[in-house]
């Protein structure tokens, strides 16, 4: 079929149908997708590669999806209510990871109907549960689909029952498909035009226009790339548009869609999902939830936009090099137009120099981005250990927020407040027992327990967030052989006996070393920082003692030995009181040294000590 959108103005919503995949890592989302524009079309099989939506070289290396991605593909159904017709099908390809929720609500909003890809090897993981019942919330219709049934180990039957179970209805229901081989696939897109419902609007036509902004991308030649679904009216090339956030007028060069390379296309109306270029080169322009109108006669009222996204875990992330902090500014702002839920401000340490506090969404969240910032902007950056935000409520009754251990005001405090989460596990039964054992340990406080099947286990805790984002999933895939999956969200706060570790050198705190750990964890991680800087600090030519320290108790203890000079070296022989003159005259002028001196902490230390990255 042609692909002809260049040609048409506008597509009459009733041959629309926006849905999104949503599913694990790993479950064939990417390829599904691949599957889906080879039936479509839209790519030639001489251009077809695998992951042919996954354009980050992370996302190829890593096998994930982190960026959602749109694609409008024509369609004509074989059966159905449909059969023959010309359909237009806007599909979002959504990352599968609980780091990435945010990507996966913001495409949920731009759609009707969502397929649910569960690998009929493995059955549903707690983070598609997640985004299962996110998509429910928004009333999005629910299409189950089991993907990989050409596995030896597939047992559709099983786990159609399983799904069944979860979202109500029949086990007849659930889609059998294999993205690998194909099979099954035209039926899933047959049974998309049937069920899912077509984009409404509550207004005329020609009503004023009204777009929401659900993404966009900093082009180097093009400017900021605007990717908007239209709710009510029309929008077209050259005309005066509205950001109704940021009060900014514009010209729209360029209108199109993505199908799945940027068409221009005459004009976009009511439930199509495209892009426009204005020619924007600032990025604090375009916002990701605003509302695109008309600049004269434009809509009174702007669309409901998205909540702003809460980060859940910080980190500092600072140039090795001191000039490079304006590329490093300059390099978060365009990821952050490509990356709405990155958050930053800026932050100095008397350590590492000038940097920023960015706020992530969890530990994969804080990774890949420090990943993209070095291969996309070319920096060399040091990252410190991820920390949470803390309440401190002091004696004057004044509440603070911490950050970062720096910020930790002295003193005694009548309440220290921790984040909170309520955290979902599906495990193998055969594991059940070490996995309790590991949230136990974790400070976590059990709610529930579910069986969903004979052999797989649905466990509930609200934990901590502070004790997940160090080494939990880590500990937890060891325990579990891997079999683990886990998704956590925000549950408020709750007090704790928190306190903060100092790292003495020399009786002097190193602000940069200094943690907020429980009171209970205090001593193993002042045992094991001062273990680690005895090894990275070079020896001095005096003793430097390293302590750990809560207030003015130690709690744990280190000591660099010092660099001896030979002074016995020229004694051939002689009497023993010439040699021990020699040694109490080197023993005094090392006393002296010692109080005059400071221990020099080499830069690579600091690297080394603080940041994320083992060995």
């Amino acid at each position: 079929m042609a692909n002809n959108f260049a040609e048409q103005t506008f597509t009459d919503p009733a041959k629309i149908r926006n849905f999104c995949i949503i599913a694990h890592i790993d479950h064939g989302k990417s390829t599904l997708a691949d599957r889906i524009l080879q039936l479509s079309a839209v790519v030639a099989d001489r251009d077809m590669r695998d992951q042919y939506l996954d354009n980050m070289d992370i996302e190829r290396e890593r096998g994930i999806t982190i960026k959602a991605q749109n694609v409008r593909l024509p369609w004509v159904p074989r059966s159905g209510d449909h059969a023959g017709e010309e359909m237009v099908l806007q599909m979002i390809d959504t990352p599968g990871h609980v780091d990435f929720t945010y990507e996966v609500s913001r495409a949920l909003e731009a759609c009707e109907g969502a397929v649910l890809l569960v690998d009929a090897a493995q059955g549903i993981e707690a983070q598609t549960l997640a985004n299962l019942y996110l998509a429910m919330e928004n009333d999005l219709e629910i299409i189950p689909v089991l993907n990989k049934i050409d596995l030896p180990a597939a047992d559709p039957e099983k786990y159609a029952l399983e799904i069944a179970n979860i979202i109500g209805c029949e086990p007849g229901d659930v889609l059998r498909v294999s993205g690998k081989t194909g099979e099954g696939v035209p039926e899933l897109l047959d049974r998309l035009t049937d069920t899912i419902p077509h984009p409404t609007s509550e207004h005329p036509v020609d009503a004023p226009a009204r777009a929401m902004i659900f993404d966009s991308v900093y082009d180097t030649f093009r400017g900021v790339v605007t990717y908007i679904r239209v709710v009510d009216g029309q929008l077209k090339p050259n005309q005066k548009v509205q950001l109704m956030a940021t009060g900014a007028t514009l010209d729209i060069n360029e209108i199109g869609v993505v199908s799945p390379t940027p068409k221009p296309c005459q004009g976009l109306g009511p439930g199509e999902v495209g892009y426009i270029i204005t020619g924007v080169k600032d990025v604090r322009e375009t916002k990701v939830g605003d509302t695109v109108t008309w600049a004269r006669g434009g809509a009174d009222e702007p669309l409901e936009g998205y909540a702003e996204p809460v980060p859940m875990v910080y980190s500092g992330l600072f140039p090795i090099s001191q000039a490079d902090f304006p590329a490093l500014r300059e390099a978060l702002e365009k990821l952050q137009l490509n990356d709405a839920s990155l958050s930053y401000e800026p932050e100095t340490s008397v350590a590492l120099g000038f940097g920023f506090r960015c706020g992530f969404l969890g530990l994969l969240h804080m990774e890949i981005t420090r990943d993209r910032l070095e291969r996309e902007f070319d920096l060399d950056l040091i990252s410190t250990a991820p920390s949470v935000s803390y309440r401190v409520h002091t004696e004057s009754n004044e509440e603070i927020v911490v950050h970062n251990p720096s910020e930790w005001p002295e003193g005694k405090h009548q309440a220290v407040h921790e984040p909170i989460v309520n955290m979902t596990l599906i495990v193998p039964s055969e594991f059940v027992g070490p996995t309790m054992e590991l949230c136990q340990t974790k400070r976590g406080q059990m709610k529930n327990m579910d069986y969903l099947s004979e052999d797989r286990v649905e466990l509930r805790y609200v934990m901590p967030l502070g004790e997940i984002i160090f080494d939990f999933f880590d500990l937890l895939k060891s325990r579990t052989k891997g079999y683990a999956s886990l998704n956590y969200e925000e549950a408020g706060s709750q007090e704790a006996d928190l306190v903060k570790v100092d790292i003495l050198l020399q009786g002097e705190p190193v602000d940069a070393f200094s943690a907020i750990v429980h009171r209970d964890d205090a001593r193993h991680y002042g045992l094991k920082m001062t273990k680690k800087l005895r090894e990275l600090i070079p020896r001095q030519q005096f003793e430097v003692p390293i302590q750990a320290a809560i207030g003015s108790q130690i709690i744990a203890r280190e000591n660099i030995r010092a660099l001896r000079k030979d002074v016995l070296a020229k004694c051939y022989g002689g009497d023993i009181s010439r040699k021990r003159k020699l040694l109490e005259k080197q023993k005094a002028g090392k006393k002296r040294m010692k109080n005059i001196g400071s221990v020099e902490v080499p830069q690579e230390a600091f690297v080394a000590a603080l940041s994320t990255d083992e060995g």
